[in-house]
């Protein structure tokens, strides 16, 4: 049975899943109104795992990264990058593909979400107020220079995942 921190953060993921699809529910049209609230809740999301959930992990297991951290990180790399420029289809579809993996990690039966439920032990209660209270990123503007998304697709390379090109 998952705790309440694994708990917490797959509803948000279910919760920036809405969003998304919400965003994409028209075949070549992006509603900007779910796909800026999409982009500040998984930029709040990536910051509470970067800033909180990973740091607490390696603290208790005196000083180990989680196993999969790095690979998290990574993807959390190419997923900001994407957010960057405006959105396209294909940069849709590629957050799209990045998350069906990446939320799995996190998720899966000794994914990151269970780790962190099992070391907190006595600190869980703590460590769930500390996430709720975790504070909205500061969200730039998109920009539009082909620069960004040039590094976007690189990002996204280097995360092991495939810019998706939209038909």
């Amino acid at each position: 049975m998952p705790g309440a921190l694994y708990q917490y953060l797959a509803d948000d993921h279910e919760r920036l899943d809405s969003l998304f699809q919400r965003a994409v529910a028209r075949p070549g049209v992006i509603d900007p109104e779910p796909y800026h609230e999409f982009r500040r809740g998984l930029l709040r999301h990536i910051s509470m795992e970067e800033k909180i959930v990973l740091p607490a992990i390696a603290r208790w297991q005196d000083g180990k990264k989680a196993s999969i951290a790095e690979r998290l990180r990574l993807d959390h790399g190419a997923l900001v990058s994407l957010l960057a420029p405006p959105p396209t289809p294909s940069i849709m579809l590629t957050i799209q593909s990045i998350l069906e993996v990446h939320n799995k990690l996190e998720e899966q039966g000794d994914g990151l979400y269970r780790l962190l439920d099992d070391l907190a032990g006595t600190e869980a209660e703590a460590m769930l107020a500390q996430l709720k209270a975790a504070p909205p990123v500061a969200v730039l503007p998109n920009n539009d220079k082909p620069e960004v998304l040039d590094a976007a697709k690189k990002a996204v390379t280097r995360a092991g995942h495939e810019f998706k090109v939209a038909s």
